[in-house]
């Protein structure tokens, strides 16, 4: 997923794409490294240049304020809450939530999406 999504930057950032991560230890304890670890990690082994932020709850009472609010915007299959790692959110220009890609949704897939959100 982490290749996806360089690709994805890379190939759209200059029309004005930004792909942001949010590590997220909440799902099988995937991210226990620091915000440090972590960035390092993406960068060495996928090539990430895309900014990543300091770990975050996406689910549950102390779930960031950010994931309440995409998750109000954009409901899942089985209701709001995410279910894994690498969910994705496309936001347009304008600040509304355009469409809830499911963790196993490749980043490939997702292009024709962006291309029409960034024409807007």
């Amino acid at each position: 997923q982490f290749a996806g999504l360089e690709e994805l930057y890379q190939t759209y950032r200059a029309q004005g794409l930004t792909v942001l991560g949010f590590p997220c230890n909440q799902f099988g304890n995937q991210d226990p490294g620091s915000d440090d670890e972590i960035g390092a990690f993406c960068q060495k082994n996928y090539g990430v240049t895309f900014p990543m932020f300091s770990k975050v709850d996406v689910n549950g009472d102390d779930a960031h304020p950010l994931f309440t609010w995409l998750k109000s915007e954009q409901g899942g299959l089985l209701g709001s809450k995410i279910k894994w790692n690498f969910t994705k959110f496309l936001v347009g220009r304008d600040g509304a939530v355009i469409e809830r890609y499911a963790p196993t949704t490749e980043p490939s897939s997702i292009a024709a999406d962006i291309e029409k959100a960034l024409a807007r």
